[in-house]
Protein backbone atom coordinates (compact mmCIF):
# COMPACT_ATOMS: atom_id res chain seq x y z
CA UNK A 1 0.00 0.00 0.00
CA UNK A 2 1.66 3.42 -1.52
CA UNK A 3 1.53 6.08 1.54
CA UNK A 4 -1.22 8.54 -0.74
CA UNK A 5 -3.60 5.34 -0.25
CA UNK A 6 -2.90 4.87 3.35
CA UNK A 7 -3.86 8.52 4.52
CA UNK A 8 -7.24 8.43 2.24
CA UNK A 9 -8.51 4.70 3.59
CA UNK A 10 -7.69 6.41 7.06
CA UNK A 11 -9.86 8.61 6.76
CA UNK A 12 -7.41 11.72 6.86
CA UNK A 13 -8.06 14.91 4.96
CA UNK A 14 -6.28 16.55 1.97
CA UNK A 15 -5.70 19.00 4.42
CA UNK A 16 -3.96 17.02 6.69
CA UNK A 17 -2.09 15.38 4.29
CA UNK A 18 -0.54 18.42 2.71
CA UNK A 19 0.41 19.20 6.14
CA UNK A 20 1.80 15.96 7.23
CA UNK A 21 3.72 16.30 3.93
CA UNK A 22 4.78 19.88 4.62
CA UNK A 23 6.01 18.85 8.23
CA UNK A 24 9.87 17.23 7.27
CA UNK A 25 10.63 19.72 5.28
CA UNK A 26 9.63 22.67 8.10
CA UNK A 27 11.59 21.11 10.87
CA UNK A 28 14.59 20.10 8.74
CA UNK A 29 14.58 24.47 7.86
CA UNK A 30 14.33 24.65 11.64
CA UNK A 31 17.13 22.45 12.42
CA UNK A 32 19.18 24.42 10.01
CA UNK A 33 22.99 24.48 10.14
CA UNK A 34 24.70 27.14 12.14
CA UNK A 35 28.01 28.05 13.51
CA UNK A 36 28.35 30.84 15.65
CA UNK A 37 30.89 32.40 17.65
CA UNK A 38 31.35 33.18 21.78
CA UNK A 39 34.14 34.89 22.93
CA UNK A 40 34.54 34.78 26.59
CA UNK A 41 35.73 37.18 29.59
CA UNK A 42 37.74 35.14 30.74
CA UNK A 43 41.52 32.88 29.83
CA UNK A 44 41.07 29.34 29.79
CA UNK A 45 43.57 28.75 32.48
CA UNK A 46 40.73 30.14 35.27
CA UNK A 47 38.60 26.75 33.94
CA UNK A 48 35.63 26.77 35.79
CA UNK A 49 34.48 30.40 34.65
CA UNK A 50 35.92 29.94 31.38
CA UNK A 51 34.24 26.55 31.55
CA UNK A 52 30.80 28.34 31.28
CA UNK A 53 31.09 29.28 27.57
CA UNK A 54 31.87 25.55 26.84
CA UNK A 55 29.18 23.99 28.74
CA UNK A 56 26.65 26.42 26.65
CA UNK A 57 28.55 25.38 23.75
CA UNK A 58 28.03 21.51 24.52
CA UNK A 59 24.44 21.63 25.16
CA UNK A 60 23.68 23.31 22.20
CA UNK A 61 25.75 21.21 19.97
CA UNK A 62 24.33 17.63 21.68
CA UNK A 63 20.61 19.07 21.42
CA UNK A 64 21.40 19.80 18.08
CA UNK A 65 22.42 17.05 17.10
CA UNK A 66 25.38 18.92 15.76
CA UNK A 67 23.61 21.25 13.63
CA UNK A 68 24.24 24.55 16.16
CA UNK A 69 27.78 24.56 16.37
CA UNK A 70 29.62 27.62 18.47
CA UNK A 71 33.22 28.03 18.98
CA UNK A 72 34.03 29.08 22.07
CA UNK A 73 37.27 31.90 22.25
CA UNK A 74 39.10 33.04 25.21
CA UNK A 75 39.91 36.46 26.51
CA UNK A 76 42.19 37.41 23.59
CA UNK A 77 42.08 35.04 21.19
CA UNK A 78 38.91 38.02 19.16
CA UNK A 79 39.02 40.42 21.41
CA UNK A 80 40.27 41.60 25.03
CA UNK A 81 38.02 39.95 27.65
CA UNK A 82 36.79 43.60 28.52
CA UNK A 83 35.83 44.05 25.33
CA UNK A 84 33.76 41.13 24.81
CA UNK A 85 29.92 42.94 24.96
CA UNK A 86 30.92 45.53 22.41
CA UNK A 87 31.81 42.68 20.35
CA UNK A 88 28.57 41.10 20.26
CA UNK A 89 26.69 44.80 20.13
CA UNK A 90 28.49 45.51 17.25
CA UNK A 91 28.26 42.03 15.48
CA UNK A 92 31.81 41.34 15.48
CA UNK A 93 30.89 38.19 16.72
CA UNK A 94 26.80 36.12 18.13
CA UNK A 95 27.95 36.03 21.49
CA UNK A 96 29.72 36.12 24.19
CA UNK A 97 30.50 34.81 27.83
CA UNK A 98 30.99 37.81 30.81
CA UNK A 99 30.11 39.41 33.32
CA UNK A 100 27.71 42.42 33.21
CA UNK A 101 29.58 44.66 35.82
CA UNK A 102 32.53 44.70 33.85
CA UNK A 103 30.54 47.82 31.63
CA UNK A 104 29.37 49.68 34.61
CA UNK A 105 31.56 52.75 33.10
CA UNK A 106 29.32 52.80 30.33
CA UNK A 107 25.93 52.53 32.17
CA UNK A 108 25.68 51.61 35.57
CA UNK A 109 22.63 49.73 35.28
CA UNK A 110 24.89 46.78 33.87
CA UNK A 111 25.69 46.29 37.32
CA UNK A 112 22.30 44.76 38.07
CA UNK A 113 22.40 42.28 35.96
CA UNK A 114 25.42 40.49 37.85
CA UNK A 115 26.09 41.81 41.30
CA UNK A 116 26.24 45.05 43.41
CA UNK A 117 27.63 45.87 47.14
CA UNK A 118 25.23 44.27 49.56
CA UNK A 119 23.01 42.89 46.91
CA UNK A 120 21.52 39.47 47.21
CA UNK A 121 23.32 36.23 47.57
CA UNK A 122 23.27 33.51 44.31
CA UNK A 123 19.91 31.74 45.37
CA UNK A 124 18.20 35.06 45.45
CA UNK A 125 20.14 36.26 42.67
CA UNK A 126 18.36 33.28 40.69
CA UNK A 127 15.03 33.60 42.28
CA UNK A 128 14.95 37.34 41.27
CA UNK A 129 16.15 36.47 37.81
CA UNK A 130 13.83 33.95 37.31
CA UNK A 131 11.05 34.49 39.28
CA UNK A 132 11.32 38.11 40.18
CA UNK A 133 11.26 39.71 36.85
CA UNK A 134 14.94 40.48 36.23
CA UNK A 135 15.37 38.77 33.48
CA UNK A 136 12.38 40.68 31.71
CA UNK A 137 13.68 43.72 33.34
CA UNK A 138 17.42 43.25 32.64
CA UNK A 139 16.74 42.33 28.88
CA UNK A 140 14.59 45.61 28.38
CA UNK A 141 18.17 47.35 29.14
CA UNK A 142 20.14 44.87 27.10
CA UNK A 143 18.21 45.84 23.95
CA UNK A 144 18.90 49.31 24.36
CA UNK A 145 22.51 47.85 23.82
CA UNK A 146 22.04 45.99 20.82
CA UNK A 147 22.11 42.51 22.57
CA UNK A 148 19.60 40.21 24.69
CA UNK A 149 21.51 38.56 27.78
CA UNK A 150 20.19 35.64 30.27
CA UNK A 151 22.10 34.43 33.19
CA UNK A 152 25.10 31.67 32.39
CA UNK A 153 27.11 31.04 35.56
CA UNK A 154 27.57 32.18 39.38
CA UNK A 155 30.80 31.65 41.64
CA UNK A 156 28.48 31.90 45.26
CA UNK A 157 29.67 34.68 47.63
CA UNK A 158 33.55 35.51 47.07
CA UNK A 159 36.39 36.39 49.39
CA UNK A 160 37.21 39.65 49.82
CA UNK A 161 40.66 40.28 48.48
CA UNK A 162 44.28 39.54 49.56
CA UNK A 163 45.98 42.35 51.89
CA UNK A 164 49.95 42.54 52.53
CA UNK A 165 49.09 43.84 56.05
CA UNK A 166 45.97 43.61 58.60
CA UNK A 167 42.65 45.96 58.67
CA UNK A 168 41.55 46.24 61.87
CA UNK A 169 39.87 49.56 61.78
CA UNK A 170 38.71 52.23 59.02
CA UNK A 171 42.17 54.07 59.70
CA UNK A 172 43.51 50.79 58.32
CA UNK A 173 41.14 51.43 55.09
CA UNK A 174 42.76 55.15 54.71
CA UNK A 175 44.94 55.44 51.62
CA UNK A 176 44.92 51.76 50.81
CA UNK A 177 45.71 50.94 47.14
CA UNK A 178 43.74 48.43 46.44
CA UNK A 179 42.92 46.54 42.99
CA UNK A 180 39.04 46.89 42.89
CA UNK A 181 36.87 48.71 40.37
CA UNK A 182 33.13 49.74 39.46
CA UNK A 183 30.81 50.04 41.87
CA UNK A 184 32.81 48.47 44.99
CA UNK A 185 35.44 50.99 43.50
CA UNK A 186 33.49 53.88 44.79
CA UNK A 187 32.23 52.83 47.81
CA UNK A 188 35.53 52.05 48.46
CA UNK A 189 36.75 55.22 48.14
CA UNK A 190 34.43 56.81 50.65
CA UNK A 191 36.66 54.71 52.99
CA UNK A 192 39.50 56.19 52.24
CA UNK A 193 40.74 53.74 49.77
CA UNK A 194 42.62 54.24 46.31
CA UNK A 195 41.10 51.99 43.90
CA UNK A 196 43.29 50.91 41.25
CA UNK A 197 42.06 49.01 37.71
CA UNK A 198 44.23 46.38 37.33
CA UNK A 199 44.20 43.53 34.64
CA UNK A 200 44.03 39.70 36.32
CA UNK A 201 47.29 38.89 35.13
CA UNK A 202 49.05 42.03 36.58
CA UNK A 203 47.46 41.93 39.94
CA UNK A 204 50.13 39.67 41.22
CA UNK A 205 53.38 41.04 40.12
CA UNK A 206 51.40 44.69 41.96
CA UNK A 207 51.19 43.42 44.77
CA UNK A 208 54.55 41.44 44.99
CA UNK A 209 56.21 45.28 44.14
CA UNK A 210 53.86 46.85 46.56
CA UNK A 211 52.87 48.92 43.81
CA UNK A 212 49.25 48.06 45.26
CA UNK A 213 48.50 46.63 49.03
CA UNK A 214 45.17 44.79 48.57
CA UNK A 215 43.20 43.17 45.67
CA UNK A 216 39.80 41.12 44.87
CA UNK A 217 40.04 38.48 42.21
CA UNK A 218 37.26 35.41 42.99
CA UNK A 219 37.73 32.69 45.80
CA UNK A 220 40.17 29.91 46.76
CA UNK A 221 40.01 28.24 43.79
CA UNK A 222 40.51 30.60 41.58
CA UNK A 223 42.96 32.94 43.36
CA UNK A 224 45.08 29.57 44.54
CA UNK A 225 45.83 29.52 40.48
CA UNK A 226 47.24 33.21 40.75
CA UNK A 227 49.36 32.70 43.55
CA UNK A 228 48.81 35.55 45.42
CA UNK A 229 49.22 33.92 48.98
CA UNK A 230 52.75 34.19 48.18
CA UNK A 231 52.53 38.25 48.23
CA UNK A 232 49.80 39.00 50.48
CA UNK A 233 49.02 36.59 53.07
CA UNK A 234 45.86 38.06 54.96
CA UNK A 235 42.96 36.95 53.03
CA UNK A 236 39.49 38.84 54.51
CA UNK A 237 35.82 38.14 53.74
CA UNK A 238 33.36 37.86 52.93
CA UNK A 239 33.98 40.06 49.15
CA UNK A 240 30.45 42.14 50.72
CA UNK A 241 30.43 43.48 46.27
CA UNK A 242 29.75 39.85 45.18
CA UNK A 243 27.33 38.51 47.53
CA UNK A 244 26.07 36.35 44.48
CA UNK A 245 27.56 37.41 40.97
CA UNK A 246 25.78 36.23 37.82
CA UNK A 247 27.95 35.56 34.50
CA UNK A 248 25.95 36.41 31.66
CA UNK A 249 25.62 35.27 28.00
CA UNK A 250 25.10 38.30 25.53
CA UNK A 251 23.77 37.55 22.06
CA UNK A 252 23.07 40.31 19.15
CA UNK A 253 19.64 40.86 18.79
CA UNK A 254 19.23 41.03 15.45
CA UNK A 255 20.89 37.46 15.01
CA UNK A 256 19.05 36.24 18.28
CA UNK A 257 15.85 37.11 16.87
CA UNK A 258 16.50 35.56 13.61
CA UNK A 259 16.93 32.14 15.05
CA UNK A 260 14.12 29.26 14.89
CA UNK A 261 12.40 29.35 17.66
CA UNK A 262 13.55 26.27 19.09
CA UNK A 263 17.27 27.60 18.65
CA UNK A 264 16.51 30.35 21.07
CA UNK A 265 14.64 28.12 23.39
CA UNK A 266 17.92 26.07 23.02
CA UNK A 267 20.44 28.90 23.88
CA UNK A 268 18.04 29.96 26.81
CA UNK A 269 18.20 26.19 28.18
CA UNK A 270 21.67 25.86 27.94
CA UNK A 271 22.55 28.70 29.55
CA UNK A 272 20.46 27.83 32.41
CA UNK A 273 21.94 24.48 32.76
CA UNK A 274 25.82 26.46 32.55
CA UNK A 275 24.30 28.60 35.49
CA UNK A 276 23.65 25.62 37.39
CA UNK A 277 26.72 24.17 37.03
CA UNK A 278 29.32 26.96 37.56
CA UNK A 279 27.54 27.35 40.53
CA UNK A 280 27.89 23.81 41.79
CA UNK A 281 31.46 23.42 40.26
CA UNK A 282 32.79 26.11 42.47
CA UNK A 283 31.14 25.09 45.82
CA UNK A 284 32.48 21.71 45.18
CA UNK A 285 36.13 23.16 44.51
CA UNK A 286 36.64 25.84 47.18
CA UNK A 287 36.54 23.64 50.32
CA UNK A 288 39.45 21.86 49.44
CA UNK A 289 41.03 24.73 48.24
CA UNK A 290 40.73 26.91 51.32
CA UNK A 291 42.21 24.16 52.93
CA UNK A 292 45.16 24.91 50.84
CA UNK A 293 45.56 28.09 50.65
CA UNK A 294 45.92 27.83 54.56
CA UNK A 295 48.30 25.23 54.63
CA UNK A 296 50.44 27.74 52.00
CA UNK A 297 50.26 29.97 54.72
CA UNK A 298 46.72 32.00 54.10
CA UNK A 299 45.71 33.99 57.04
CA UNK A 300 42.35 34.33 57.31
CA UNK A 301 40.05 37.31 58.66
CA UNK A 302 36.69 38.20 58.85
CA UNK A 303 35.94 41.97 57.75
CA UNK A 304 35.42 44.07 60.86
CA UNK A 305 31.86 45.15 61.98
CA UNK A 306 33.15 48.55 61.99
CA UNK A 307 34.18 48.24 58.22
CA UNK A 308 31.40 46.62 57.19
CA UNK A 309 28.50 48.80 58.20
CA UNK A 310 30.75 51.87 57.05
CA UNK A 311 30.55 50.16 53.68
CA UNK A 312 27.35 49.74 53.86
CA UNK A 313 26.26 53.35 54.76
CA UNK A 314 28.68 54.05 51.84
CA UNK A 315 27.26 52.01 49.44
CA UNK A 316 23.43 53.05 50.46
CA UNK A 317 25.07 56.62 49.24
CA UNK A 318 26.41 55.48 46.22
CA UNK A 319 23.11 54.25 45.45
CA UNK A 320 20.82 57.50 45.76
CA UNK A 321 23.23 59.16 43.66
CA UNK A 322 23.09 56.68 40.58
CA UNK A 323 19.36 56.69 41.24
CA UNK A 324 18.83 60.50 41.13
CA UNK A 325 20.34 60.19 37.70
CA UNK A 326 20.17 56.88 35.65
CA UNK A 327 16.10 55.78 35.55
CA UNK A 328 17.13 52.41 34.18
CA UNK A 329 19.43 51.66 37.24
CA UNK A 330 16.59 53.41 39.63
CA UNK A 331 13.93 51.09 38.35
CA UNK A 332 15.64 47.68 38.58
CA UNK A 333 17.54 48.64 42.12
CA UNK A 334 14.02 49.39 43.34
CA UNK A 335 12.40 46.21 42.14
CA UNK A 336 15.29 43.70 43.24
CA UNK A 337 15.69 45.92 46.69
CA UNK A 338 11.65 45.37 46.68
CA UNK A 339 12.26 41.47 46.36
CA UNK A 340 15.69 41.66 48.96
CA UNK A 341 13.79 42.67 51.75
CA UNK A 342 11.65 39.37 51.67
CA UNK A 343 14.37 37.11 50.78
CA UNK A 344 16.41 38.10 54.07
CA UNK A 345 13.51 37.70 56.08
CA UNK A 346 12.42 34.49 54.62
CA UNK A 347 16.16 33.17 54.71
CA UNK A 348 16.84 34.23 58.40
CA UNK A 349 14.20 31.29 59.72
CA UNK A 350 15.06 27.93 58.08
CA UNK A 351 18.32 28.62 56.32
CA UNK A 352 20.03 30.52 58.30
CA UNK A 353 18.82 28.63 61.72
CA UNK A 354 19.95 25.29 59.92
CA UNK A 355 23.14 26.28 58.43
CA UNK A 356 24.58 28.00 62.08
CA UNK A 357 23.35 24.69 63.34
CA UNK A 358 25.67 22.33 60.74
CA UNK A 359 28.39 24.97 61.05
CA UNK A 360 28.69 24.90 64.89
CA UNK A 361 28.55 20.81 64.67
CA UNK A 362 31.49 21.08 61.80
CA UNK A 363 33.59 23.31 64.69
CA UNK A 364 32.93 20.97 67.17
CA UNK A 365 33.79 17.91 64.86
CA UNK A 366 30.81 15.97 65.63
CA UNK A 367 30.54 15.73 61.53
Amino acid sequence: MDRRTFITKAGIGAGAAAASTLAAPAIAQENKKITWRLTSSFPKSLDTIYGGGETIAKYVREASDGNFEIQVFAAGEIVPGLQAADAVSSGTVEMCHTVPYYYVGKDPTYAMGAAIPFGLNARQTNAWHYYGGGVDLMNEFYATQGFVGFPAGNTGAQMGGWFRKELKTLDDMKGLKMRIAGIAGQIMSKLGVVPQQIAGGDIYPSLEKGVIDGAEWVGPYDDEKLGFVKVAPYYYYPGWWEGGPTVAVFINKDKFEALPKSYQSLLKTAAQAANCDMLASYDYKNPQAIKRLVKDGAKLRAFSQEIMQASYDAALGVYGDISAKNASFKKIYDNQLAFKRDAYLWAQLPEYTFDTFMMIQQRNGTL
